[in-house]
């Protein structure tokens, strides 16, 4: 099972949309993307992860099985 953080830089990259790019779109750092979303991505807030989702063209679905 991948972590969210490489799902994440996963869909960026498929999206062809740079760390600088998506940082852009979300009105924050590039550092922000790259350390406390693609790389330290244990806490990261439902909203967050709806707000890079959107960003680059997708969407959450969470599930618990």
């Amino acid at each position: 099972m991948l972590s969210a953080g490489v799902m994440l830089k996963q869909a960026r990259e498929k999206a062809g949309i740079t760390q600088e790019d998506l940082a852009k779109r979300l009105h924050t750092r590039k550092f922000t993307i790259f350390s406390r979303i693609e790389n330290q991505s244990k806490d990261i807030r439902l909203s967050t992860l709806e707000k890079f989702a959107e960003g680059v063209g997708r969407q959450i679905r969470v599930e618990i099985i």
